[in-house]
């Protein structure tokens, strides 16, 4: 259905199947090289940026240890992923509490822990950090509209009005806080270039603005994550993304750029991961129906769970590329009627498929074995190896 050579180079395909022969299926297979040349590509094309990895995206220690051997800082969601990276990052510096939603005692621990960067959009999450990491340096998460063009939009759970963010950093210089900047994210597997534009145009307005009226002058612009993996939209290259959003930046802050930190998740590891599944059914409603349902061993509870919606559409190749192929519904294998992946929008599969073949499922490195259920109908988590 795909052309796996734009997804996997020819060495690397060998490489995997060598390794993957013998694995129990479902499985994924992280390729940690192809995670090393995504970091440099991103370190290359944006070299006044800081990038703090986003651990939620695939917190494979193996992923960890070699990004942090690499030099990466490391953007935290709870305190368990603090304990996580600690194993691999010793100076606090490299660490920053992105997530807006947090518990009073979890701020207090990071600050115990030394860790002097956090997110906020809202005013009580504002005071625990001010009562439990006095003195802390804070980025207040802005609203981004009009994301829809990302395949994963993360605007409307996050990040508050520009207005509200200027009243908190007023208010974080009040409670005895830093007030350090502004963070943004355009969505995930963002196709809209622009869509940095409109947001870092917001940051520019905030800048000014506090410092002009307030005498607080910001340091620092959170861009956040969005930069695309390589599923079946097309996308632009990484130099496109660097090059336009390099020439927002200087467009609207001259040659002063603030301090910029990139929080990429999808972008590192999305292209690095290969789900192999293998069919348990192919089957049809009735005798005239020109439509089979595919079921397999993976589905939306372990590993699959980007298909909601249809959001995210991975390449998958098979081991029958080549045969016939005809409109299939792919299908997981629990008891619960909303384990389809695809239905809508219909793939072609081989009509040879059958019972015991493969699946493989591309650039699946990103939010797949962190997002599987522990044991829902009693089917173990997904496992991970690394290659």
């Amino acid at each position: 259905m795909y052309n796996r050579k734009d997804y996997v180079s020819d060495h690397d395909w060998t490489r995997f199947l060598d390794f993957s022969k013998d694995l129990e299926t479902p499985n994924i297979v992280i390729n940690l090289n192809k995670i090393k040349m995504n970091f440099v590509k991103l370190k290359n094309s944006f070299p006044y940026a800081k990038i703090f990895y986003a651990i939620k995206a695939n917190p494979g220690e193996p992923v960890l240890k070699m990004l942090a051997e690499m030099d990466s800082s490391f953007d935290i969601a709870s305190r368990y992923e603090l304990d996580l990276i600690k194993k691999f990052v010793s100076d606090p510096e490299r660490l920053s509490y992105g997530n807006t939603i947090k518990k009073a005692k979890d701020i207090k621990y990071f600050y115990e822990n030394g860790v002097r960067l956090f997110a906020t959009d809202s005013k009580d999450d504002l005071k625990n950090i001010a009562e439990n990491a006095p003195g802390s340096r804070v980025y207040v998460r802005i609203l981004v509209e009009n994301s829809d063009t990302a395949d994963w939009p993360l605007s409307r759970k996050f990040g508050c009005h520009p207005d509200m963010a200027y009243d908190l950093l007023v208010l974080a210089k009040e409670l005895g806080l830093n007030p350090w900047g502004i963070s943004f994210h355009v969505g995930s597997q963002q196709r809209d270039i622009g869509a940095w534009n409109d947001a870092i145009a917001k940051a520019k307005y905030l800048f000014n603005s506090l410092e002009e009226e307030e005498s607080i002058r910001l340091q620092m612009i959170d861009m956040g994550g969005g930069f695309p993996a390589s599923y079946v939209e097309p996308t632009n290259d990484l130099s496109v993304y660097a090059s336009e959003i390099t020439r927002f930046l200087t467009e609207d802050f001259g040659d002063e750029l603030p301090e910029i930190i990139l929080e990429p998740g999808r972008s590192l590891v999305g292209d690095s991961g290969i789900l192999t599944s293998e069919v348990i059914l192919a089957s049809r409603k009735n005798n005239t129906a020109l439509t089979r349902w595919v079921y397999i061993d993976a589905g939306k509870f372990n590993g699959l769970v980007e298909t909601m919606d249809e959001c995210i559409k991975y390449p998958l190749i098979t081991t029958k590329d080549g045969d016939k192929e005809g409109e299939v519904i792919i299908a997981g294998p629990t008891c619960d009627s909303m384990d389809v992946m695809y239905e809508t929008i219909k793939y072609k599969l081989p009509i040879t498929l059958k019972q015991g073949d493969r699946i493989y499922w591309l650039s699946t490195g990103a939010y797949t074995s962190t997002y599987a259920s522990v044991a829902f109908n009693g089917f173990p988590p997904i496992k991970t190896y690394f290659m």
